[in-house]
């Protein structure tokens, strides 16, 4: 086989994994001799908190990929690791490895793009290419588009298409495996282990604990799980004390797992009968339509609402504003299922995707509080964070974005709670002090008898607060808030 250059090095970012990945198929089967390389980028963890469970799972699949590279190379291969600021780190690293192209895959997050386009200049001042390629969605940018030729801003519509695009040539893998002798030994001088987190001055979180396997292996023991009980997805996905999502969004954030596969999955069993499968599919394709949304609708990105507009609403941004959003983040509102779920978010990184619509809507329409400052903390907070779908996420509950929940549609977070945790298990988990209480008293415990709230331990004030905003009024005042939306849409 003739190959393009004689030496390439594979950057990768979001695709912590060896097998199906884009990237470095491209890499070794254009070129004689494959490095392969991650950079613990200053410029993105010196912002972060010492102990972030998310460069916790990114050095545990580094520790395991690189095994895998010595598995599928020989001795002497292996994955080049560096800590600073990859923007000049891969380009002087190329360049002393003599490659002649950086093969990478697409990150269109705004500061990634502004990374990208740094790297791509300091490359060419070397005489060094840089190929990118598509790997974390099934489809990108202008993949599919609307018949007049612009970019979906409602899902249904996309997610036919999507549907009606989709074959089996976009869901294969790409064999890696075949092309693995072109896999280089590294450079003696670069032969070192994955850094310690101490050594990148992190510290070790309860990764471990919460029983968050990390790497391939760990993405391939949860898709295994999920597939047995695939099929009752669509029944066990809105109940948080039931065992019903795959919990795989960390993994598709990191790319330990492939898109493709779990797409591949999916659409086999959608085709042969599953209804659990079709539900889960359309979940995967919600999350190429929020990357296609980010990259066609810059402005999204920038901290503006997809419906301009909506910038317009007046949020409560003083003193008062900030106490309320104080009392949320921290799980103290005094809805229990509120609360539940911002406690099960600060104590593990992970939050039910229907009670991230639950507490955002609570967030934005009882709190009067300005959606972008639960997307900033749930992107501190989340391991699974991904701008595309966070934002996505954030500007439907706040009505804001594409093919949103309508300004007066209003979740009420007690109904909520009895429908989705109708024993109250879930509540009790996270709000232990409520645990007393019965399965129809602990939705709404300032609405229970002082007899039971005494004979459960719980003293309203005290051991559990009082609601920090009445919902009826909460939800008038939120219409009042938004009819600046409905007369410029009159």
């Amino acid at each position: 086989m003739e190959t393009a250059f004689s030496c390439g090095l594979v950057w990768l970012r979001r695709d912590l994994r060896v097998h199906d990945n884009a990237a470095l198929y491209h890499a070794l089967k254009n070129c004689r001799q494959v490095h392969v390389a991650f950079v613990f980028d200053t410029a993105i963890l010196d912002a972060l908190p010492r102990a972030d469970r998310r460069v916790e799972f990114i050095r545990e699949s580094l520790v395991e990929l690189d095994q895998r590279l010595a598995e599928l190379g020989g001795e002497g291969r292996g994955l080049i690791v560096g800590h600073g600021v990859a923007e000049h780190d891969i380009p002087r690293l190329a360049h002393q490895l003599g490659a002649l192209a950086v093969f990478a895959s697409h990150d269109d997050e705004p500061l990634a793009q502004q990374r990208d386009a740094k790297v791509r200049g300091h490359l060419a001042d070397h005489g060094i290419a840089f190929h990118t390629c598509k790997d974390h969605v099934i489809f990108e940018r202008q993949e599919v588009m609307t018949q007049s030729g612009t970019a979906f801003s409602v899902f249904t519509p996309y997610k036919n298409a999507w549907l009606r695009k989709v074959n089996d040539f976009y869901l294969k893998a790409y064999p890696v495996e075949r092309y693995a002798a072109h896999l280089a030994p590294r450079p003696e001088a670069l032969c070192q282990p994955v850094p310690r987190l101490s050594d990148l001055d992190f510290e070790v979180t309860n990764l471990k604990d919460l029983h968050i396997q990390a790497g391939e292996s760990g993405g391939q023991s949860l898709l295994s799980d999920f597939l047995n009980r695939i099929d009752a997805y669509g029944q066990r996905r809105d109940f948080p004390a039931v065992k019903g999502p795959s919990y795989l969004s960390v993994h598709l954030r990191f790319g330990t797992v492939s898109i493709r596969q779990l797409a591949r999955e999916a659409h086999a069993r959608m085709i042969a009968g599953s209804e659990g499968a079709a539900v889960w599919l359309s979940e995967l394709i919600w999350r190429d339509f929020y990357v296609q949304v980010l990259a066609n609708f810059t402005h999204v990105g920038k901290g503006e609402s997809f419906k301009r507009e909506y910038d317009t609403i007046h949020w409560d941004h003083g003193p008062h504003g900030h106490k309320l959003f104080e009392a949320w983040c921290e799980g103290r509102t005094g809805y229990p299922l509120v609360d539940a779920a911002m406690r099960q978010l600060n104590q593990t990184g992970y939050m039910h995707n229907r009670l991230r619509m639950v507490v955002a809507s609570f967030l934005c329409k009882d709190l009067g509080v300005d959606w972008r400052w639960g997307e900033k903390y749930f992107a501190q907070q989340l391991n699974d964070f991904d701008l595309s779908a966070n934002n996505g996420g954030w500007q439907w509950a706040s009505s804001s974005g594409c093919d949103a929940q309508p300004y007066f549609r209003i979740f009420n977070p007690v109904s909520q709670s009895e429908k989705f945790d109708a024993e109250g298990k879930f509540i009790r988990r996270y709000v232990p002090e409520l645990s007393g209480l019965s399965a129809k008293a602990i939705h709404a415990p300032w609405l229970a008898g002082e007899l039971e709230l005494q004979a459960a331990a719980v003293e309203l004030g005290k051991t559990y607060p009082r609601p920090i905003v009445d919902h009826a009024e909460a939800r008038e005042k939120t219409l009042d808030r938004y009819a600046v939306v409905k007369k410029k849409a009159a």
